[in-house]
């Protein structure tokens, strides 16, 4: 059963290598790891993130507003252009801290109609069609294009005793924007410096007195970052006039 609907706090930690090394044999002991990939320790997730002529979006993201929202594509597997398989449309929110992810399961080809042609896909599940009710919204008030490839390569844990709680590792962060399609091949700007890691604790209540002390042994400590926040401050230094971006 695909999962459409998430809501969570979201703690964010970046650490090198020898962090990880140590900080993963002690996770170890209170989680397993993702099922849904068995023999394949990690994994490559393709994001295309959607904005604005003039990046509206992200720059109201890093504004730190009590409320935002993102639009992004994203896949589990390189999708083949012109192929029809099934992909991830998602609506990401953060109201107050809390991180709370719809998405809808698409065919590629739907995608392309429903953002570029406005041709809604046809559903019957109740829950799919409220998705696609907040991103028609969310597409009349923003007119978007494709802004920005981000993908990654993930290991992701759940708890033994309580499997909504998650955390993930994301290393090889590459961004690119051009060729926007979830394709394999794999290039970009890493926005993560050699030997870095970025862990992301997914939790609905707090975070368990385990980890905590794990945590605070290994003088790790939670901090913001967003994918794509850093990419655009990383964009907006290298590639594009400094002064365009309104949070510089």
């Amino acid at each position: 059963m695909v999962i459409t609907t998430f809501k969570r706090y979201e703690k964010k930690i970046i650490m090198d290598d020898k962090q990880y090394e140590a900080f993963l044999k002690c996770l170890l002991k209170y989680m397993n790891y993702d099922s849904h990939f068995i023999g394949v320790k990690m994994y490559t997730i393709y994001n295309i993130y959607y904005d604005t002529d003039n990046d509206d979006i992200i720059n109201y993201s890093l504004s730190k507003p009590y409320y935002k929202e993102k639009l992004r594509l994203r896949s589990y597997k390189p999708i083949k252009e012109g192929s029809s398989e099934e992909v991830f449309l998602e609506l990401k929110k953060k109201i107050n801290g809390i991180v709370s992810k719809r998405r809808v399961v698409l065919a590629i080809d739907e995608v392309e109609n429903f953002l570029h042609k406005g041709i809604r896909p046809p559903k019957k599940d109740f829950i799919s069609e409220q998705v696609l009710n907040e991103i028609t919204y969310f597409l009349s008030k923003n007119k978007v294009k494709p802004s920005v490839v981000i993908n990654y390569k993930r290991m992701a844990f759940f708890g033994k005793e309580d499997k909504d709680f998650r955390v993930t590792f994301d290393t090889a962060i590459k961004t690119r924007r051009e060729d926007f399609y979830l394709g394999g091949i794999d290039y970009g700007t890493d926005i993560l410096k050699p030997g870095q890691r970025l862990l992301e604790i997914k939790i609905l209540g707090a975070i368990p007195l385990w980890l905590t002390r794990i945590l605070s042994d290994h003088n790790l400590f939670p901090q913001g970052f967003s994918k794509y926040g850093s990419e655009f401050e990383y964009y907006c230094t290298h590639e594009k006039n400094i002064l365009y971006c309104c949070f510089l």
